[in-house]
């Protein structure tokens, strides 16, 4: 996941993209080990996106680009992940980004 603690909003893929790679092999795989530790991971990210200022749709956006990194980058760990990636592979782009606001939603509960 990229990491939001600067004050920077990802704007592009390649930002996505270099914030993850940065995070580190061993923290990536204790965020994907679980689905219920991804989804606290994602959800803290949210939640520091909302301070930051975005609103939903900005982080539905920045959540649309960690999936696209995710999808292509990382093997499933478990089964939601799984579905995940299949779902996002099969999707158009309107449909994955109404996934990323999904997913949005289902961490701020």
């Amino acid at each position: 996941m990229a990491d939001l603690n600067r004050n920077e909003i990802p704007e592009t893929q390649g930002q996505v993209e270099e914030k993850v790679q940065s995070m580190g092999q061993d923290k990536k795989e204790d965020i994907l080990a679980s689905f219920d530790t991804f989804k606290n991971y994602l959800g803290e990210k949210v939640e520091k996106g909302e301070k930051l200022g975005m609103n939903e749709e900005q982080l539905a956006k920045t959540a649309q680009k960690v999936a696209d990194y995710l999808a292509a980058h990382e093997e499933p760990r478990n089964r939601e992940e799984k579905l995940l990636q299949e779902l996002w592979k099969v999707g158009n782009e309107e449909q994955q980004h109404q996934l990323a606001h999904l997913l949005v939603r289902l961490v701020q509960q």
